[in-house]
């Protein structure tokens, strides 16, 4: 049974049986997927399905897979691993330096599909238990924000941060930087 909340998958495959083999293959382990046949299906899926992490042949009837990932990578991260009939090291080379995060020759086992498929989840979760931590807190020179626990520890004392409070703490840091941090004006507050 699929699971309606998860990852999600992109396959983007233009031949009718690998695409059933690899769409089975991640039903039966309970994957969420999408399927796209072109180059530019598979950009437009990226852009508004947002995939979790993206499976994609190279030898696509519209465009070469290159040029997808080259594409993506122009305002996403999201994991890219090719599955494709080329074997060449040029070929292979040329993917990943394009952006391409992993590479699998056809013809493929499911078990090896379905560990990198494993190991580049793992490695999302792992990018995002990082990028939450990191979001907890604010560090700039001296103040440290902590947000979770609405307070601005120091070596003295902890204060508690109100709406009023944090624009008087944050404005030095904002100064100068207009638009640049903030995508709406911040005005400085009374006595600064």
């Amino acid at each position: 049974m699929v699971s309606s909340v998860g990852p999600q998958i992109l396959v983007v495959e233009d031949d009718t049986a690998v695409r059933n083999l690899i769409s089975t293959t991640l039903d039966s382990c309970g994957y969420r997927h999408i399927s796209a046949t072109t180059g530019h299906a598979a950009i437009a899926a990226a852009a508004t399905q947002n995939p979790s992490v993206m499976l994609l042949d190279l030898g696509l009837p519209d465009m070469d897979g290159v040029n997808v990932v080259r594409k993506v990578r122009t305002w996403s991260q999201m994991p890219i691993i090719v599955v494709s009939a080329r074997c060449e090291d040029t070929d292979k080379i040329e993917a990943l330096d394009a952006g391409a995060d992993d590479y699998l020759t056809k013809p493929f086992s499911v078990g090896e599909l379905l560990a990198r498929v494993r190991v580049t989840l793992r490695r999302l979760e792992h990018l995002f238990d990082d990028n939450q931590a990191a979001a907890s807190s604010f560090v700039n020179g001296d103040l440290r924000i902590d947000y979770a626990a609405a307070a601005s520890p120091s070596s003295e004392r902890t204060s508690c941060i109100s709406p009023p409070s944090s624009t008087k703490l944050l404005w030095p840091a904002f100064r100068g930087k207009r638009d640049k941090v903030l995508t709406h004006p911040v005005h400085p507050p009374a006595g600064l």
